[in-house]
């Protein structure tokens, strides 16, 4: 089945950088777009980067220019590199795909969560 596992999370100062990693499987990896998501308590999960299949990056504005979306087909793995991390990127990331199609019903996949705290 499909799993998605986050790692990578932890504390970090203001400035600081941390690179996320999620490993994928249960699917045909290198052809699926992967989405990091960010939760802060209360508030609405939100879209930080995408990457195509083909490698195709998309930036949600707030981290255009710090935040850098990968991939690597190879090992079934997404990367978020983050840097110039601000304490408003406090949060729990999380690793997502979606399948859907004429005939399939959308299926969304989350991984469990990586926590990112910037914080002196």
């Amino acid at each position: 089945q499909v799993q998605l596992v986050e790692s990578g999370g932890g504390l970090v100062q203001p400035g600081g950088s941390l690179r996320l990693s999620c490993a994928a499987s249960g699917f045909t990896f290198n052809i699926q777009s992967m989405n990091w998501f960010r939760q802060v308590p209360g508030k609405q999960r939100e879209l930080v980067a995408s990457v195509s299949g083909g490698g195709t990056p998309y930036y949600a504005d707030f981290v255009k220019d710090r935040f850098a979306i990968s991939r690597d087909n190879a090992k079934n793995t997404v990367y978020l590199q983050m840097n110039t991390l601000q304490p408003e990127d406090t949060a729990v990331y999380f690793c997502h795909t979606f399948f859907s199609g004429t005939y399939i019903k959308r299926t969304d996949y989350w991984g469990q969560g990586t926590q990112v705290t910037v914080s002196s």
